[in-house]
């Protein structure tokens, strides 16, 4: 987990324990606290529902963008080492081209 995920994860936990606390001590009757208590729960249970949902999302787009940047990497190399054997090949059929002339050489002798 991410830097920025744990501190937006900490500020929304601190802010439902101070909202319940806040609510805990107010003077007011029992069934409004509980009730009050009841709908600062399930804010903050959307808020973290949204932000996992973001969280999720942003994780998704940069897998995605990796993946992308490993493929063309990988474009990229599989390319370059096509190049450097053909400079091989190429230079193995030179050296082969010597040697047929000097095997022709010494038939001829």
């Amino acid at each position: 987990m991410g830097k920025e995920s744990s501190t937006l994860l900490g500020i929304l936990a601190g802010t439902a324990i101070g909202v319940t606390l806040g609510i805990l001590f107010a003077p007011d009757k029992g069934s409004n606290t509980r009730k009050r208590i009841a709908d600062e729960a399930a804010s903050a249970r959307d808020k973290v529902s949204e932000s996992a949902h973001h969280l999720r999302d942003k994780v998704a787009d940069t897998v995605a963008s990796k993946k992308e940047s490993l493929d063309e990497q990988i474009e990229s190399i599989v390319s370059n080492v096509s190049h450097k054997t053909e400079d091989v090949i190429t230079t193995l059929e030179k050296k082969l081209s010597e040697l047929k002339d000097k095997n022709k050489k010494y038939q001829k002798s």
